[in-house]
């Protein structure tokens, strides 16, 4: 991989919207013809081939994908796309509790700017386990430091909604 393959594969996502759902394969063999580039053992390829059948309504078919390129050792800031994604696609499939169990470590990882996307994530896995009070709790932590006042009362609303008062 290489930064023309980035900026191309970049490219390539900018267009996503502008294909009608009836063209979802079109944009899936543009992803497809990329990662063919790659080296066959990349992690990229199962990734990036994961987000597009995700992207385009298939999580049966990108959750395997995500679980192939995490495998594979993609890690760092895609890493942790995939464990979103992933997480999402699990959800979607009826398997909240994998993405629950995948997601949580992430709110003790380095922080980054998908932290707010692993809370939101994980706050919907929460939900589809009928754990609306631990989903809104975080919901309400990622969004308190966004506000332009009372951050302090949301962050302890949103801790009270999982922490007895004392």
């Amino acid at each position: 991989m290489n930064e023309d393959w980035e900026e191309r594969t970049a490219a390539a996502w900018a267009t996503f919207d502008d294909y009608e759902e009836a063209d979802a394969a079109d944009f899936r063999a543009v992803i497809d013809a990329l990662v063919a580039e790659l080296p066959a053992d990349s992690p990229l390829r199962p990734f990036e081939q994961a987000s597009a059948w995700d992207s385009t309504g298939h999580s049966d078919k990108a959750a395997p994908l995500y679980r192939e390129a995490l495998a594979r050792g993609l890690s760092g800031y895609k890493g942790r796309r995939a464990k979103i994604q992933l997480s999402s696609s699990l959800r979607n499939i009826g398997q909240a509790d994998e993405g629950v169990k995948l997601l949580t470590p992430e709110l003790d990882a380095p922080s980054d700017e998908l932290d707010d996307a692993i809370r939101a994530c994980l706050a919907l896995c929460l939900s589809s386990l009928g754990r609306d009070r631990e989903g809104l709790s975080l919901v309400l932590g990622a969004l308190a430091p966004h506000l332009p006042r009372y951050q302090r009362s949301m962050a302890n609303y949103a801790r009270l909604l999982v922490e007895p008062e004392e």
